[in-house]
């Protein structure tokens, strides 16, 4: 352990010797901190704490992940159907009507609309703590409205509130946690939030699952157990330390030292003043940049290369609604259910399993094989699985077209999980420091319209009772997915390294 300890210090001190002007390339906003040749796991136990707080922040995609697996699945439970009825088919057995489920999902992605483009104007010019707090504050809220919802009005409120948290988390914290991590790690860091938001699914679904199958018209269960999320997330969230980023562009210099030595606790020969010096030539660097492109204001996310760089950032994420998410992912054990599924919740714990298993290895190989690769194989995978899934529609229903249904939906979740982890490291790192939170927010904001969209139409495709499509359903998301399977190709740049 010693010796490994004192090889360690000396790569450290090697690499420190190759950096003798920090701010040589000032003039381009550029400068080398002198950690960057260290390998992956060299830079993980040098930067020991700092991939910490990236990995606990990352925690809280758990309560999004959490939130978007209840909303999906619970509406398959049969005490919550019992609860929640309005209508009754002709054999005189309650169900939920499309128009209240469809209700139920959209409200939800309004609410991550308006989380997403509020939430940047706050965070910018409060913090990136005070940004969590607040949607901290509205979750709770949620979770209170869902906690004692008896009537589908109650619950429609719940999901609104529930959206707008979730909406301001998916904003703030891949922003935070790319300001905050180690250059070499970032990438795998970043994706530490789709891990911690496929566990979050994956406990949704298994809790759903073992109720359905010990007490079927339990549906309060799975909703008090978000108060221990919540809990958690208020315990973290109280230790983290402040952006240091955000410090040196909104002025406060010595505060961002302050978190700076935080994060960077107990690197050896760690020189603070060096390290703020090149955040802070960033950070100046680009105001001059945007003062001479007169692009100094939010708006500018919208022009010329920062332009650019927003639909780059917002490509995979929104590619995700167009290849079948709300068909897989939201609506996916109510999809089971009305296609004549045995047991769609084991079906949807078995998917969560592999997502948890295929983002495990994505994360470990990102930096490797690089984001670009990741987010295209990923995306045409999921595609691919799409159009296999309707031609199974086209075929007499058996066994056999059953389990190449449910085979062809694991491959989609290995797609799209590969995907979605790539996706929140474009959102992050593609944008400029001084636009980040404004392209972050701007471009998830843009995948909830279309999932508002997607919301309203799904039900209606999947209900027996209404257009019952089945799994010709795959034919609709084949069709629409293709042109952004192209784009994603043609667009994406890599930015690993």
């Amino acid at each position: 352990m010693a010796t490994s300890h004192a090889q360690t210090k000396s790569s450290l001190n090697d690499h420190l010797e190759q950096v003798d002007e920090p701010i040589g390339a000032a003039a381009l906003g550029q400068a080398a901190s002198g950690y960057e040749n260290l390998t992956l796991w060299q830079t993980v136990r040098v930067f020991k704490v700092a991939t910490l707080v990236c990995f606990l922040a990352a925690f809280s995609a758990a309560t999004d992940g959490y939130q978007i697996g209840i909303n999906g699945s619970i509406i398959a439970n049969k005490g919550f159907v019992d609860q929640f009825a309005t209508e009754t088919n002709s054999a005189g057995k309650k169900y939920l009507a499309a128009p209240i489920l469809a209700g139920w999902s959209s409200i939800m992605s309004v609410g991550q609309i308006i989380g997403m483009t509020t939430i940047p104007f706050l965070s910018r010019r409060l913090g990136r703590k005070p940004a969590m707090f607040t949607y901290w504050t509205v979750l709770v809220t949620s979770v209170l409205a869902e906690t004692f919802a008896r009537h589908w009005q109650v619950w429609l409120a719940g999901k609104l509130l529930a959206g707008i948290g979730v909406g301001c988390l998916q904003s703030v914290l891949p922003v935070y946690i790319s300001e905050c991590a180690p250059t070499r790690i970032r990438g795998g860091l970043l994706m530490c939030y789709s891990f911690w938001w496929t566990i979050g699914s994956f406990c949704a679904y298994l809790a759903l699952q073992t109720l359905n199958r010990l007490h079927p018209n339990v549906w309060l269960t799975p909703i008090y157990t978000q108060w221990a999320q919540i809990g958690l997330m208020l315990v973290i969230y109280i230790f983290l330390p402040e952006s240091p980023s955000w410090c040196v562009d909104r002025g406060h210099f010595d505060r961002a030292k302050k978190q700076m030595l935080k994060l960077n606790y107990g690197v050896v020969d760690y020189d603070v003043d060096h390290h703020f010096d090149i955040l802070r030539c960033t950070v100046e660097h680009e105001k001059e940049v945007a003062l001479l492109q007169k692009s100094e204001h939010w708006y500018s996310i919208f022009k010329g290369t920062d332009g650019l760089r927003t639909m780059i950032s917002l490509w995979p994420n929104l590619t995700q609604q167009f290849i079948g998410l709300t068909l897989f992912a939201t609506f996916g054990t109510y999809f089971f259910q009305q296609a004549g599924l045995k047991d769609p919740f084991t079906i949807k714990c078995i998917t969560s399993g592999i997502n948890i298993g295929t983002l495990i290895a994505v994360v470990l190989l990102s930096d490797k094989l690089g984001r670009r690769r990741i987010s295209c194989y990923g995306t045409t995978l999921a595609w691919t699985c799409c159009v296999v899934i309707g031609i199974l529609g086209l075929v007499k229903k058996s066994a056999a077209s059953s389990n190449l249904f449910v085979l062809f939906v694991c491959l989609w979740n290995v797609g799209m999980i590969s995907n979605g982890a790539a996706g929140w490291g474009f959102m992050a790192e593609i944008s400029s420091l001084r636009l980040r939170t404004h392209t972050a927010g701007f471009g998830s904001a843009c995948t909830c319209v279309i999932g508002v969209v997607m919301n309203i139409l799904t039900p209606y495709m999947v209900n027996a009772n209404k257009w019952n499509w089945g799994f010709k359903t795959g034919w609709f998301y084949a069709g629409v997915g293709l042109p952004f399977v192209v784009g994603a190709w043609l667009l994406l740049p890599e930015t690993t390294g």
